[in-house]
């Protein structure tokens, strides 16, 4: 499996490569996960305690939801990866669905 990193101007696909994200392109779901997450941090409170309970505990998935949800309401810029895993998982709390995987 390889390693999910950022992209940075040197590691930068071409910017016409099919499939690929040019460097500083935004993901074309990042607008629509952070309509959702928005609405999931207003609307479910308890998911967030939740989590921020999680990553006390040393949780190391949680601490990445828990911190990229801090940011994303203090305002504070937000990557496309963090976002879109944050929306994956309120959509799994929604759908009833665990999260068994760990990284």
């Amino acid at each position: 499996m390889q390693n999910d990193t950022e992209n940075t101007p040197e590691s930068a696909p071409a910017e016409n490569e099919p499939g690929t994200l040019a460097f500083g392109e935004t993901h074309p779901a990042a607008h629509s996960a952070f309509t959702f997450v928005k609405e999931k941090l207003l609307t479910k409170p308890m998911w967030i305690e939740a989590i921020a309970s999680t990553a006390l505990s040393g949780d190391r998935m949680a601490e990445i939801y828990y911190e990229t949800a801090r940011r994303i309401m203090a305002g504070e810029p937000v990557s496309d990866r963090y976002l879109l895993g944050l929306a994956w998982m309120f959509n799994m709390l929604e759908n009833g669905e665990k999260n068994n995987e760990s990284r």
